[in-house]
């Protein structure tokens, strides 16, 4: 029976440090996001920091990551389009996690 026990931990134990990943390597993602955001925004130095912030903070308005591309297509206007905000995203997120992976 310990060995079922023992099996049960381990698994609840690996599920939890995925979900621990998955979101530091999101909130990863979207301050990566942020940072080529306030690029493209003429923003640098703190002011940068500050906004790669901001749009962390958006993706805790609602589930899924549509609040962070309504967030960053509302602040970047013309600048780029929705596919491009996507595509950076889905990009930064490979970035995020092999950050991850080497700490």
């Amino acid at each position: 029976m310990n060995s079922f026990k023992d099996r049960e931990n381990a698994f609840e134990n690996k599920f939890a440090h995925d979900e621990d990943m998955q979101f530091r390597a999101i909130a990863r993602r979207n301050k990566l996001t942020g940072l080529w955001a306030a690029e493209l925004l003429g923003k640098t130095g703190d002011d940068a920091q500050a906004y790669a912030m901001e749009v962390v903070k958006a993706d805790f308005e609602e589930a899924g990551h549509d609040d962070v591309v309504r967030k960053l297509m509302a602040d970047l206007g013309d600048k780029t389009d929705e596919i491009t905000v996507r595509a950076k995203m889905d990009e930064m997120l490979t970035v995020a996690k092999a950050q991850l992976a080497e700490e």
